[in-house]
Order: structure tokens, then sequence, then C-alpha cells
């Protein structure tokens, strides 16, 4: 009974500080809306599905960063090719994942949470890591404030089973405040974070071959599919 109250209580304080970050930053996303429909084009959103609370997928809202670039064969180039100076600028400044209030409006996220990742990560988590899913995934989350894109995946994913196990309302409002601090502080703002670290099914996967002890060749093999 104490903690269904406390996730009533935690999902009003979402939608309410929603509804006042879409009305406050209002100008702000009509800019960015212009400018990506005049850069880049339509549409302005981009969608991607995320794995969200109990496993469940759904499609996370963010500002278009990237063309649709693709090479003579029709695949789209890779993201660090794709990526342009408007949308480092976005990264870089957070704008980007403003939409995403309109994912918690929808029940998807939470203001705070563990961030929502692809789903192709879903089965290199361990018993432990899938505690994530106990919570709505958030905006923002202890591993942001600790580090934001520069933590590496075993430390991220300890630091979002920590705040599943310590999430209070208390704990929410240090962790938003000190989101604020980050933010304009432009600590930890890595804009192509594959220029820092491998994709979690990346780096997992070479690590399952090492213990194996796969050929190079194998290894190639087993991360084509």
């Amino acid at each position: 009974m104490k903690h269904q109250v406390a996730r009533g209580v935690k999902r009003g304080f979402d939608i309410a500080l929603a509804l006042v970050g879409l009305l406050v930053l209002s100008p702000v996303v009509l800019m960015v809306a212009f400018v990506v429909r005049w850069r880049l084009g339509s549409p302005v959103l981009f969608r991607q599905r995320r794995t969200g609370m109990h496993g469940r997928s759904f499609s996370v809202l963010k500002f278009r960063t990237m063309t649709d670039k693709r090479d003579g064969q029709g695949y789209l180039l890779p993201d660090h090719r794709r990526l342009t100076r408007l949308g480092r600028l976005l990264r870089k400044l957070s704008l980007d994942e403003i939409p995403q209030l309109i994912n918690v409006l929808r029940g998807d996220m939470s203001i705070i949470g563990p961030r929502p990742l692809l789903p192709k990560y879903d089965v290199w988590y361990t018993a432990y890591e899938r505690r994530r899913f106990d919570v709505r995934p958030g905006i923002t989350g202890l591993a942001q404030i600790a580090g934001r894109n520069t933590v590496g995946w075993s430390t991220r994913l300890s630091l979002d089973v920590e705040y599943v196990d310590r999430r209070s309302l208390w704990l929410d409002a240090r962790i938003l405040v000190q989101t604020v601090k980050v933010v304009f502080a432009r600590e930890g703002v890595v804009v192509d974070t594959r220029t820092l670290m491998s994709d979690l099914d990346e780096e997992r996967g070479e690590a399952m071959t090492d213990e194996f002890i796969l050929t190079a060749k194998d290894r190639k093999l087993l991360r084509a599919g």
C-alpha cells in the first residue's frame, strides 16, 4: 500500500513537472522545431523504440539531429556521418531531449529514472541489472548526474539499480537539481558516444567471445548475426 501511494504521488509530480516544463519551454520548443524543419526537413521529431518498465517497448521522442543520407546501396550511413552541426549543438545543450516530456505525459517515462535503452541490449543484462525495469525509465537519473555519457556500462547499470533500491521523492528532487547544474555546466557531454565507448551488445559480445577464445573471424560472424 505504501509503495502504491508513493508511485501515485510520483506520477502526479511527473505530470505536473512535464506540463510546467512544456509550458515554460514552449518558446524554445517552437524555435528548435522551426530550425530543425528548416535545416533537416520533415519529420521534426525522431522516434526510436526503447525498452521501458516491465520490459515493455515504447517509442521515445527526440528532436532530429541527423540526416537520412544513404550510401550507394541505399543503406543509412553511420551515425557520425549523418550527425549535423545543428544536431551536435542540440545534443550538447540537451535540447533534443525536450520532447520526452510528452513521453512522461503518456506514461511511458518518468522525469527521474534509469535512461531507456535500445531493445537490442535486452539479452545482455544480468539478472541484477534487469531490476532497472522495475520502474519507469526517466529523462535523467543517477547515472546522468554521475558523468552522463562518460560513465561505463557496468557502472551505469549499477547506478540504475541503486536508484531502484533507494528511490524516493527526496532523491528525485536531488537528482533533478543536480541535473540542472550538470546541463548548464555541460558536464560529461559526449555528442557521439561511439567515439568513447562501444554499444552494450558489442562490449559484452566481445567479452563473451574473448572468454570462449574465439578467433577474430568467429567474432565478426557472431556480431553479424
